[in-house]
Parts: structure tokens; sequence; C-alpha cells
């Protein structure tokens, strides 16, 4: 079954990666990005991983970071390529395996279609690839909900249940939480869990 909610979800940016796109290139989250970026060097290594549009790491670019970008959608690669004007990575989240290397991972939006057990194998696989001391931000949909919705798998998450996924992985610690409303138009009533976490040690 994962691999079947798997392929349904990509197969779904597959097809609806122009739609997405113009849904998602111009949403303003300059905010929550400075929220991110405060905590890095000028000039960091970012890994936007699950880049999607290219949105975010356009404006991480424009900011002088060194950036990479990273989608399991070939079209969502194909799209975000034509807007940064470099190449990004078509990949698999469960097959990414880089070492000590980001000194931020950037994961807006994207780690919320793994099912829980292999949520906690990839979160091993970005902890690995943040350099030590290094940041991660990540996002999910507020709520107990798993399964497929809207032609896509999603797992929805709690303060609390994030948190136990997180102890269970180890590695992190939690420098920020928060619950945000979705800033595109038409859906202020969904709910948004962020978080942003320091690598202090070797999960």
């Amino acid at each position: 079954m994962k691999h079947q909610n798997k392929e349904i979800t990509i197969e779904y940016y597959n097809e609806n990666a122009i739609q997405f796109y113009q849904n998602t290139i111009y949403v303003d989250f300059s905010e929550i990005q400075k929220n991110f970026t405060q905590y890095l060097p000028q000039g960091a290594k970012i890994l936007d991983f699950g880049c999607g549009s290219g949105r975010d790491s356009k404006a991480f670019i424009d900011q002088g970071y060194q950036v990479d970008s990273l989608d399991g959608s070939i079209e969502m690669c194909r799209l975000a390529e034509q807007l940064i004007g470099r190449t990004v990575r078509h990949m698999q989240f469960q097959d990414f395996d880089d070492i000590d290397c980001y000194d931020g991972i950037w994961a807006c939006a994207s780690l919320l279609h793994l099912e829980p057990e292999e949520l906690k194998d990839v979160l091993l696989r970005l902890h690995n690839a943040i350099k030590m001391g290094g940041y991660l931000y990540t996002s999910f949909k507020y709520g107990n909900f798993s399964g497929i919705r809207n032609g896509r798998y999603f797992t929805d998450l709690t303060q609390e249940s994030l948190t136990e996924i997180l102890q269970s992985v180890g590695g992190f610690e939690i420098v920020d939480i928060h619950i945000s409303t979705d800033i595109r138009q038409g859906r202020d009533e969904e709910k948004w869990i962020n978080v942003i976490l320091r690598k202090w040690k070797n999960g």
C-alpha cells in the first residue's frame, strides 16, 4: 500500500504540475522563509527538499544562498528548473542519502506526503544530511487524518504526534513550533503546523 500511495501522489503532481505551479508560485512565503534563514550563516548551503514550483528555491537564491533543489515529480522538476535556471534533482525522498553537507534543509509541505514509518526514515536521512548545528524547517497540515485526500496521500500531524515522531528519530531539538493558517486565498480555515529543528547530536 505504501508503494501505491507514493505512486498516486507522484502521478497527481505529474498530471497537475502546471495548475499546482500556478497556484503556489505567487504565494508570499517571505515571513516563514525569514523565520528559517535567521538561523543560517550568510551564504549558507540550503537544500529545498520537495521544491515543487521552485518558488522558495528562487527566493533563497535571490538572497545569496547556495541552493540545491530536489523533487519527486519529474514534471515539477522541469517547471522549477525553468524558474530558477538550474538543474533540479529528480529523486524519491526514500532514496536520498546525502551526508553532512547542508547548513539548512527546507522541507515545506513535502514530508506530509509520507506515511508515518516512511516519515521517520526520511527525517533520519535529512538529519544525516545536515551539518552539526544546522537546521531543518518542515510543515504539515494540522490534524489527525492520514490517507488519500484530493488525489494525494497525506499524513496530518498535531504538536503531540509530531513531537512523538521526532523523539523516535532523535538528534533534533525543537527551536520553534507553531500553528499557522493557510495563506492561500480562500483557504484561511486550513491550519498548518510549522517546526524548525536544530541538529545537536547524531541520531
